[in-house]
């Protein structure tokens, strides 16, 4: 034997079984971080990881890093979604920096990752030629819906375990968000180039019908009462209309470059992150329309709105500052900013009862 075969040969063995000591479901994994308390996850736009907030305390418990089968980093990761159950968390990578709103788009590839939402360790992943701004899981959990932003567009849904193809359906141009309708029967694609939204059945995966909206449309978001609110950045409005309809039956006009919309149910209220100044805006319905009736202070470029189930707090990432905003909804006044570290977007609750 060699003394290259004495030397290098160890190496080797050990690099081997390191590896196959490693399977692909526990490859991620934090050794640091186990998530088994309520928490809200946040994506990093910028690191690559989902930074985890202790909801009982509204404190940083630490970061979970966002790695592809392969071990990659994920580039760019934006939006999240948590799986029916509660088990798993799918991230969409979009592959450039989306703050400011969403200027950063380009032509970068992105990817598909879902991960076990206790330990973070990768499930599966999957990339793709166009980037993507979410994944989300459909109502019963069993597959995942995205869209590719490209020019002719595409929604694909995939096994949401193996992320293997299901169907493609048909988009509009630069289709960005995938979102659901509250009672889980039909999907929406948001379509920035061609300023409308496709509506697709979620059962029998067909495309319905299209609905024009404002410029440059980002995510149909549903509220849960049956409405859907898109928000227009190019055009600085809300189109506003019934899931079950073929048309927008109201805009909201805000002046503002909208980031996310999302309703509190529990109080009838639309929030709205304003990503020019670094605020969230709160609406109200009534007779003679929309009116804005408060605004509260959060970070620069505030962006993504999730509220707790029982609509008491809300929590607001902050791309610019690189914070979380704990706001109290009763009082509309903020209770603390949680530092998370650089582009924090995307974000959803992990609410645990009992």
């Amino acid at each position: 034997m060699s003394i290259f075969q004495l030397v290098i040969a160890p190496a080797l063995l050990a690099a081997v079984l390191l590896y196959s000591g490693c399977s692909d479901s526990d490859s991620t994994t934090s050794a640091s971080l186990v998530v088994d308390f309520p928490a809200a996850y946040v994506v990093m736009g910028e690191q690559g990881s989902l930074a985890v907030i202790d909801l009982r305390t509204d404190q940083l418990a630490g970061a979970l890093p966002l790695r592809k089968m392969n071990r990659l980093a994920v580039s760019w990761p934006h939006h999240v979604s948590l799986s029916p159950d509660k088990a798993r968390i799918a991230v969409g990578a979009v592959g450039a920096d989306l703050s400011g709103g969403h200027g950063g788009h380009g032509d970068a590839g992105g990817s598909a990752v879902v991960v076990n939402a206790v330990t973070g360790a990768t499930i599966a992943s999957r990339d793709t030629e166009s980037g993507i701004h979410n994944v989300a899981f459909s109502p019963d959990g069993t597959t995942l819906w995205f869209a590719e932003m490209s020019d002719s567009g595409q929604v694909h849904v995939v096994n949401s375990e193996t992320l293997q193809s299901i169907a493609t359906l048909p988009a509009g141009d630069e289709p960005a968000e995938v979102t659901f309708s509250s009672d889980g029967h039909l999907a929406f694609a948001a379509n920035g180039a061609s300023a409308d939204v496709t509506v697709y059945d979620v059962a029998s995966r067909q495309y319905l019908r299209t609905i024009p909206v404002g410029e440059n449309p980002v995510g149909a978001w549903p509220g849960g009462n049956g409405w859907m609110y898109v928000d227009n950045e190019n055009s600085r409005t809300i189109s506003v209309f019934h899931h079950d309809s073929s048309s927008v039956s109201a805009t909201i006009d805000l002046g503002f470059k909208p980031g996310y919309a999302a309703l509190l149910t529990a109080r009838n209220e639309l929030w709205v992150s304003n990503a020019d100044s670094g605020k969230v805006v709160i609406f109200e319905q009534s007779d003679s329309g929309w009116s804005r009736v408060a605004e509260i202070a959060t970070g620069a470029d505030a962006h993504a709105i999730a509220f707790t189930s029982d609509g008491v707090k809300a929590y607001i990432t902050n791309q610019g500052a690189g914070t979380v905003s704990v706001v109290d909804t009763a009082s509309r006044a903020k209770i603390t900013d949680v530092s998370v570290g650089h582009r924090p977007n995307g974000i959803v609750l992990r609410e645990l009862n009992g």
